[in-house]
């Protein structure tokens, strides 16, 4: 099995992983200042935003860690769209298409840690799985268990 190191040398040798992914805590907060929020630094900071997390930080999610402008929070995400290569959402885009490209769901993957997901690189997610499919979130919320 690869170290960490070794999978994100050949993570970031490959033109369709964003560097971004690999950000430290401080890389993501320059970041934001350099994007011309330098208000915002300490919200990244605290809320410990590294760029995994960066990666699967939604719009939705801003006013919760102290963004709350909504100017704001448009030019944000669009730039962490930009910036880890997902198009932005289609407005009128079918139900029946999956809600994410082969990369996003590398992003979701690796926006988790664990030492199979920390040695995962994105040559091998289509090594292992050749035709990924997004399959929704399995949930226990409605299973009837049955009594004791």
């Amino acid at each position: 099995m690869a170290s960490v190191e070794a999978t994100i040398v050949e993570d970031l040798k490959d033109p369709r992983v964003p560097s971004a992914l690999y950000w430290t805590i401080e890389h993501v907060a320059d970041w934001i200042e350099e994007l011309g929020f330098p208000q915002y630094r300490a919200c990244f900071l605290t809320n410990l935003i590294n760029g995994r997390k960066l990666c699967c930080l939604h719009a939705s999610a801003f006013p919760d860690i102290g963004i709350t402008d909504f100017e704001h929070i448009k030019i944000i995400a669009k730039n962490i769209r930009d910036l880890i290569y997902l198009e932005e959402p289609f407005w009128n885009r079918s139900i029946a298409d999956p809600p994410k490209n082969d990369l996003g769901m590398y992003l979701e993957l690796k926006s988790s840690t664990g030492k199979n997901i920390d040695t995962t690189t994105l040559k091998q997610m289509y090594l292992n799985n050749p035709d990924p499919k997004w399959q929704p979130p399995l949930s226990n919320q409605c299973m009837i268990l049955p009594r004791n």
